[in-house]
């Protein structure tokens, strides 16, 4: 993240991707050959890995919240609908396939499959538009001569460095909220198949339960986008993330005393929360930081950000294992979920140090 970040400010996410699609493609296949641990946690654990992050929201976001600043909400939502999307057809397309053709052959058309959709997209990626006489938002030159446009002007007047940011506390106060608000999608993405197995579910109906919540999550992403355009964020992050913690809630309670119905029925409650998960964070950042090094900062924050979210689906691992449960585990996360909440609402606006201009 810290490599890639700088380097999306500086040359833009079109060599990144194109490298990302070809890697990520290669290492997906190479996986369906994996016969020992260590093989899967080197392509697995960090090929793939790096792979997915020269695609990811990291490039992706920063990009887009280089060319829109008064339309980034909406902007942002509609391009994350495209993660719900993956959700929506990946998920049951991969138990089906695993089932039919087995897990190697999986992997492998995964693998084509990544490549193929993701390598035109990145030819079209471009850094910002002033590297091509434009203007955020898609404002004319006649247009920015009459005062509009004026909020990327400011905001870009007023973006931090990397340095600036990591020496102001709002940096560490998104990292850790966001890190708490995120850790609820890690943990489900790994763990709501075993965890519904657990309970008395087939494969097949718990991997369903993983699509009605990226239903919800994709619909509802312009509505979020539409209001983040529109009203501050930060009370619409503290409500989102409020809502992952409760739907996870009703999940627990749901599994544990009622019906299928009301399981996918708190399922959908969670993809609403989702919804606005990935379009308010990138736009509280650039709103705090400013969109000149946004990718830097943004790269700073991924190894933070990422060690909360990969200890939390371990930690809930070892809990299940040790007490042969994962209510408890659970029932953690979603309170991390509503102090998140809190956290994003009260989280200040950051103020630069002097002496950190580089």
């Amino acid at each position: 993240g810290i490599f890639i970040g700088s380097r999306v400010d500086a040359y833009g996410g079109r060599p990144i991707m194109l490298l990302g699609s070809l890697l990520l493609g290669l290492t997906l296949a190479f996986t369906s050959q994996v016969d020992s641990l260590w093989a899967w946690l080197l392509l697995n654990g960090v090929l793939v890995t790096i792979g997915c992050a020269m695609l990811g929201n990291l490039v992706v976001n920063v990009t887009l919240s280089k060319w829109f600043v008064e339309r980034r909400g909406i902007v942002i939502s509609v391009a994350a609908m495209g993660v719900s999307f993956g959700g929506v057809v990946l998920t049951p397309l991969a138990t089906w396939m695993i089932d039919v053709v087995g897990w190697r052959e999986a992997w492998f058309w995964l693998g084509i499959g990544a490549t193929v959709f993701t390598l035109p997209l990145a030819l079209i990626m471009r850094r910002a538009p002033e590297d091509h006489g434009l203007y955020p938002d898609g404002y004319s030159a006649a247009q920015i001569e009459q005062g509009m446009g004026e909020r990327a002007r400011l905001e870009l007047a007023a973006s931090f460095t990397r340095a600036q940011a990591v020496r102001t506390f709002s940096f560490y106060a998104l990292v850790i909220a966001f890190g708490f608000f995120s850790i609820n999608i890690f943990v489900l993405l790994i763990h709501t198949v075993p965890f519904l197995s657990d309970s008395g579910l087939s494969r097949n109906e718990a991997a369903f339960a993983m699509l009605v919540a990226s239903v919800p999550a994709m619909l509802s992403k312009p509505v979020w986008g539409y209001w983040i355009d529109r009203t501050p964020a930060k009370p619409l992050a503290a409500i989102s993330a409020a809502v992952t913690g409760i739907a996870l809630f009703l999940i627990v309670y749901a599994t544990a005393s009622l019906g299928l119905f009301w399981v996918y029925a708190a399922y959908a409650v969670l993809g609403l929360g989702w919804g606005g998960m990935i379009p308010l964070q990138e736009v509280i950042w650039a709103s705090f930081f400013g969109r000149k090094f946004l990718g830097s900062i943004r790269g700073a924050a991924m190894p933070f950000a990422l060690a909360l979210s990969a200890l939390a689906p371990w930690l809930v691992a070892i809990y299940r294992d040790t007490m042969g449960t994962y209510d408890g585990a659970l029932l953690t996360v979603a309170t991390l979920n509503v102090v998140s909440g809190v956290l994003i609402f009260l989280a200040p606006a950051p103020t630069k140090v002097a002496g950190a201009e580089t």
